[in-house]
């Protein structure tokens, strides 16, 4: 189980770490261009000076060209400049030399000017080139691939969340059109019972099939991990316009005010999505098989339970449920509701603990009632039936899962 845990934590930082830097690289290198070819007001300016700038870099000295630029934005403006948006260094220094030899000091040169663009929320920042760099998106590559690798990495340990080797193997020859298990045909006599053969294609360990569980818990870590990253995504990127607008001087207090409840939102988020995990790792896979399926009304089945996980129980309870849905429409909406109408109980235990490494097992008798109605499904009704685990703990919430069985008529009750 730990195994499992770690491995979808590496994917999930991975995740964390590929749309950081995405989010990142994005504001760091492509906004800046896109503003200078949108944003930014075209205007003619004088060179006043020119420099090579140098600095210590970690293979040698780096070289940038600098500008002393006169210009009119609202009113004239003489500020040192560096050439374009990102303010590029390089190693080569006639690349430099280059660049400054395309301008022309005022004093040698007269009244020669030269094209400019100034942010006109910050009209200190000017530039005197428009280009994009596309060996930026080049760089977005690097996290991309890390934001590929992570989603597919999590999304293959979420969708094997406690599903065991003989179950893939088991999926893998059934996709081959091969049935090892000696599993049961799905019986098309009854239209109207709810028909599936996913019950019937995984072995057990102990009995003869292994029941699927109704929710998996790693479709729910998938969706809120997704809600969590989404949403902290969007709220970084107007954090980032409120970070720059005190860096320029000028704060927007209400866009800060805004994004307040926001950003606890967001923190409460990754919170909650922590918490769930380490729930869900702590509490560990339940598995339940059963010893024949599809089940018959009047007839007795075995069942086995494995509990997983380090916990100490106060009560473990399982139950026969029989849910009634029904679907219909209220005005313009269509609303389903959903009724248990029949709970049985099959096991009980009270006050125990589950060590690490040593789950608790337990095989008990599942006797189904007489006269009992079968599984139904139609357009607008659904009669479903389902084991159902509920426990209750101390340290951990309680937590209930729910395992999807079908029950068929008695042998000649139904017309087929």
């Amino acid at each position: 189980m730990l195994g499992i845990v770690g491995e979808a934590l590496f994917w999930a930082v991975l995740l964390l770490l590929g749309c950081g830097g995405t989010v990142w690289m994005v504001f760091a290198l492509v906004v800046p261009e896109w503003r200078v070819h949108h944003e930014f007001v075209e205007t003619q300016c004088k060179v006043l000076d020119k420099r090579i700038l140098e600095k210590r870099g970690d293979d040698g000295p780096l070289f940038g060209p600098e500008l002393k630029i006169e210009y009119n934005a609202g009113g004239d403006i003489t500020t040192w400049t560096h050439y374009d948006i990102h303010n590029a260094y390089t190693s080569n220094r006639q690349e430099v030399e280059a660049i400054l030899d395309q301008f022309a000091v005022l004093s040698a040169q007269g009244d020669r000017t030269y094209p400019c663009w100034y942010d006109p929320a910050d009209p200190y920042v000017v530039v005197l080139v428009r280009s994009y760099r596309w060996g930026s998106w080049f760089w977005l590559t690097v996290p991309g691939s890390f934001v590929v690798i992570g989603a597919g990495g999590l999304i293959y340990a979420l969708l094997h969340w406690g599903k065991s080797a003989e179950r893939r193997a088991a999926r893998r020859r059934r996709r081959a059109g091969r049935n090892f298990l000696g599993g049961r045909a799905v019986d098309r006599r009854y239209p109207f019972v709810s028909q599936s053969d996913d019950t019937t294609n995984s072995p057990g360990t102990r009995l003869r099939f292994r029941l699927p569980m109704v929710s998996s818990p790693g479709w729910a870590l998938f969706g809120l991990l997704a809600v969590c990253v989404l949403w902290n995504a969007l709220v970084a990127t107007y954090v980032w316009v409120a970070v720059k607008s005190f860096l320029r001087g000028e704060p927007q207090w209400v866009l800060t005010l805004c994004l307040i409840p926001f950003v606890l939102t967001g923190v409460g988020l990754i919170v909650y999505f922590l918490r769930k995990l380490l729930m869900t790792a702590g509490v560990g896979p339940t598995l339940m098989e059963i010893s024949d399926h599809p089940l018959r009304p009047g007839r007795s089945y075995r069942l086995f339970l494995s509990q997983s996980g380090r916990l100490t129980i106060r009560s473990l309870r399982i139950w026969l449920v029989c849910e009634e849905s029904a679907t219909y429409r209220q005005g313009t909406n269509a609303r389903t509701e959903t009724q248990a109408v029949l709970r049985l109980p099959v096991f009980s235990r009270e006050r125990f603990e589950i060590t690490s490494g040593q789950p608790f097992e337990a095989e008990f008798d599942l006797n189904v009632p007489e006269g009992a109605m079968h599984s139904f499904k139609a357009e607008h009704n659904e009669v479903n039936w389902s084991v159902v685990v509920e426990s209750k703990m101390a340290r951990w919430p309680d937590f209930r899962r729910s395992f999807s069985v079908i029950l068929y008529p008695t042998p000649g009750s139904a017309d087929p």
